[in-house]
């Protein structure tokens, strides 16, 4: 189920029953001519409409699973969450200091089933880790030794098999905090360390 209040606030306290059809789905964004990726979403056939995106998507018992974020506007009855996990750290950092300072490590990357979709001519296979697309121009990683095309495997010894693996761990940290990560380049395993900066 979903709730929240689609369309304005006069249908506020609006809950939608659905299915949870999938975990871990991919959905390219186009805005601008620029073209993104959000992956690892939990797909979902509750209503989500304008006003109601942002809202808890719950079970029957009550428990939070995710947040709604985006629907499929071509069709009907697709939605997407974010699973609830990436959104924990934000929460706690509210809870417990009254605001939530965005730590980035300043790179685009994708999971490993993402990648057929960006060139279909990619001739990737790696079994773990997350696929470095860009390093984001003046951001923290961009004066290290990281490169486009590494595959990152682990930060500070935890694995990574999905770019949300990172962003979970990278939310629960701080600006200015230093973190290791271990890349895979070809065949050659490397340690980079990174002093984490401040999104704005």
């Amino acid at each position: 189920m979903q709730s929240g209040n689609p369309i304005g606030y006069e249908f506020r306290r609006t809950v939608t029953s659905g299915i949870i059809s999938a975990k871990n789905r991919t959905i390219k964004i186009e805005e601008d001519e620029n073209k993104s990726y959000m992956t690892d979403l939990i797909q979902t056939d509750a209503t989500i409409n304008p006003g109601n995106s942002g809202g808890p998507l719950i079970t029957p018992e009550g428990e939070i699973i995710g947040i709604n974020t985006v629907k499929i506007s071509s069709a009907e009855g697709i939605g997407f969450a974010i699973p609830i996990n990436i959104v924990k750290p934000i929460i706690e950092s509210f809870k417990n200091e009254g605001k939530f300072e965005e730590a980035t490590i300043g790179i685009l990357a994708y999971d490993k089933e993402v990648i057929p979709y960006l060139n279909s001519n990619f001739n990737l296979n790696f079994d773990k880790g997350i696929y470095v697309a860009q390093i984001l121009k003046n951001g923290p990683a961009s004066n290290t030794e990281l490169k486009e095309g590494d595959i990152i495997e682990k930060i500070d010894d935890i694995e990574l098999d999905t770019v949300n693996d990172l962003r979970e761990y990278i939310y629960s940290k701080k600006p200015n905090d230093e973190v290791t990560l271990k890349i895979l380049r070809g065949k050659i395993e490397k340690q980079i360390k990174i002093i984490l900066g401040k999104n704005k």
